[in-house]
């Protein structure tokens, strides 16, 4: 079975969330993080791994793309499989075990999946009990919120990255949840807002 050899720099890209794979990578050495990618920083990590380690091996194995972004967090080895070859190396493995593994790839790739959608959820309700919590009735009766901090430090507080705060008011906004730009964030529709902050 031959392998190419490859080395990648700390930072470095190795696979993208929802790429077709064409190939299957096997970490020698180093370590990597798993998670979802924006703008160039890893929004949410889903875990590190260190080599020795297949890194694709479910999808591979179910034929899906890639279910999260691999970047180095070291300086790492590898040994890129074409996915024929990985997947003809499974066909000579006895049924059974073929069965196994398939069984557990899919486990595997539905916990990821569930662990990527209920981070993603999260960050939405954190940012609107942040907003609600804030809130202040003005003269008219009608909520807002005045951004006293820079949204980096309103972020870190929310334990979520600069990009995934500014996002999801992106996502209020276009949703009629709130209003305005700047520093003062109107809440048109609070009960709407209560039941993204319930999750």
């Amino acid at each position: 079975m031959s392998f190419e050899c490859e080395t990648a720099a700390p930072g470095e890209v190795l696979r993208v969330r929802q790429e077709k794979l064409s190939s299957v990578l096997y970490l020698v050495s180093g370590r990597v993080q798993l998670g979802i990618l924006e703008e160039g920083h890893m929004r949410h990590q889903l875990g590190v791994v260190e080599g020795p380690f297949w890194l694709d091996a479910s999808a591979a194995m179910l034929n899906l793309p890639c279910a999260v972004d691999v970047v180095a967090e070291t300086r790492v080895h590898l040994r890129r499989q074409s996915l024929d070859a990985f997947q003809r190396g499974l066909e000579t493995l006895p049924k059974s075990v073929q069965i196994l593994l398939r069984d557990m790839a899919t486990g595997y790739r539905q916990q990821t999946e569930l662990a990527i959608s209920r981070l993603a959820q999260d960050a939405e309700a954190r940012c609107a009990q942040w907003l609600l919590q804030h809130a202040q009735h003005d003269d008219n009766g009608a909520m807002s919120v005045i951004l006293n901090q820079r949204k980096r430090l309103i972020a870190a507080q929310l334990g979520i990255a600069p990009e995934t705060f500014s996002r999801v008011l992106r996502n209020l906004r276009e949703h009629g949840l709130i209003l305005g730009s700047g520093n003062v964030l109107k809440l048109p529709q609070p009960s709407a807002l209560e039941l993204v902050a319930a999750g």
